[in-house]
């Protein structure tokens, strides 16, 4: 877990990379669009921008001194200890505090990402003892996995089913118990080191795929800003402090007023129709295009969603979901959007 956002890269002073800053914003705004999977060659930033998120996190209320910093406005989904007190009718004493990157190790185990039961203490005292993994830690946060593509599938569905159920469910001889596990899942990922299977592109909510800037005065802030916040961290983040406050205030501003934020049955239609134009099997990706865009307009400030919303996050939903035959780069042909979204 990351502990000192001070010594972290300012997110607001990455240069470039506007998409890949963009689905990870709409996903703190909506955590139901189903996280984000960032592809892209090697020093493009991906790591750092994941991680200096954590400096523009809002603040969430969760129950004081439960390990799974359960929400207490939620009567369902609570770990075993605060049901139990809401159950004798008791009112949970309440904390809150900024939301965390939470970072997995490449290496970790199945058992210490979704945590273990001790089968020893069960049968000696016939009480559960549950030691909480990675999953517990994630739940209300950010999850981040680098080289996602290198963890093995099964390690993958694990987190991709906790993300989607909001729930850890563990098992061992015949012994369960579950926790809630909400999280905001985000893996970045070098194509070159392999690609994963389609059935996992899909679950992710949000694909973007970035790379190396061209443009000569473009890569020369890159380096030049790299180098001012080596030589001072913490004078180069002071620079910054101002622009990083007017996310965080604007990402609450957003979250707040996304369920306002009006979706009229017209546009459901047209996202659904960009994604039969495009071929997309099942509903997740109409589904996706829909919660997507409309936080993108409660991130600009605007009442309803319009077909620049759907235009905006159309890329991000489909490109990882597009047909494509064995070591074929998928592509998305703005211009096809345009034309579905004038036709329609």
């Amino acid at each position: 877990m990351l502990k000192d956002n001070k010594l972290l890269f300012p997110f607001t002073a990455i240069v470039g990379q506007e998409q890949m800053k963009m689905a990870l914003l709409l996903n703190i705004i909506d955590p139901g669009i189903g996280g984000v999977l960032i592809k892209g060659e090697k020093g493009t930033a991906k790591s750092t921008a994941v991680r200096s998120l954590a400096q523009v996190l809002p603040e969430v209320e969760h129950v004081k001194g439960c390990i799974y910093h359960c929400d207490p406005k939620q009567s369902k989904g609570l770990c075993p200890s605060c049901l139990e007190t809401i159950m004798s009718g008791e009112e949970p004493e309440r904390s809150r505090s900024p939301m965390r990157v939470v970072e997995l190790p490449l290496s970790a185990t199945e058992d210490r990402i979704a945590g273990t039961l001790d089968i020893e203490h069960v049968l000696k005292t016939g009480k559960k003892k549950f030691e909480p993994g990675v999953l517990a830690q994630a739940n209300g946060n950010l999850l981040y996995v680098d080289e996602v593509n290198l963890l093995e599938d099964h390690m993958v569905d694990l987190l991709l089913d906790a993300a989607a159920m909001g729930v850890n469910y563990v098992e061992r001889e015949g012994i369960s118990f579950e926790h809630p596990s909400k999280f905001i899942l985000v893996g970045s990922m070098n194509p070159e080191e392999g690609d994963l299977r389609p059935q996992l592109l899909d679950r992710f909510g949000l694909c973007v795929e970035i790379h190396g800037e061209k443009d000569l005065s473009v890569r020369t802030e890159i380096v030049s800003r790299r180098l001012e916040f080596d030589a001072d961290p913490e004078g180069f983040t002071g620079k910054y402090a101002e622009d990083t406050q007017r996310v965080k205030d604007t990402l609450v501003i957003a979250r707040n007023n996304l369920r306002n934020t009006a979706v009229s049955k017209s546009l459901i239609a047209t996202a659904s129709n960009v994604s039969l134009y495009f071929e997309m099997e099942g509903h997740r990706a109409d589904i996706t295009i829909i919660r997507a865009a409309r936080a993108n307009a409660a991130l600009l400030g605007k009442k309803e969603i319009d077909r620049e919303d759907i235009a905006t996050v159309a890329p991000m939903v489909l490109t990882h979901r597009m047909k494509r035959k064995p070591f074929e780069e998928s592509k998305f042909d703005m211009g096809e959007l345009r034309k579905c979204l004038q036709e329609y």
